[in-house]
């Protein structure tokens, strides 16, 4: 009997895993969280999530460290590739920050976003 209940249960939460892993993919992160110095140079971001699912790659908590900026970049849409890190984009970036946002911020006609982190390509 307790043979039985094990495998239910181990059955239940491996779908739970797939199912959580399926939502993601379904409704991915619309916006990540990137840290900027004064300079507008990306710094490490530290995030982790408060479920501790290495499927489920939503941030929860963000930091960053140091005298840098916590901003909250969108994620590229389908076929959009963000722009390419240069001085003059980090500049345009830094002053395209408002409110800790960079929603519909763009640099030469160009959405200002960062790809996904599961999309290949």
């Amino acid at each position: 009997m307790k043979a039985i209940t094990f495998a239910a249960a181990a059955t239940l939460s491996l779908s739970a895993g797939w199912a959580c892993a399926d939502s993601l993919a379904a409704n991915p992160p619309k916006s990540m969280t990137i840290c900027l110095d004064a300079g507008g140079h990306k710094a490490a971001v530290h995030c982790r999530t408060q479920n501790a699912s290495r499927l489920d790659a939503r941030e929860d908590v963000c930091s960053c460290p140091g005298a840098t900026r916590q901003v909250s970049i969108p994620v590229c849409a389908p076929g959009v590739h963000p722009p390419g890190e240069s001085a003059a984009y980090e500049q345009a970036r830094l002053k395209a920050v408002s409110h800790g946002s960079l929603a519909e911020a763009t640099w030469r006609g160009q959405p200002m976003c960062v790809a996904p982190r599961n999309r290949g390509g």
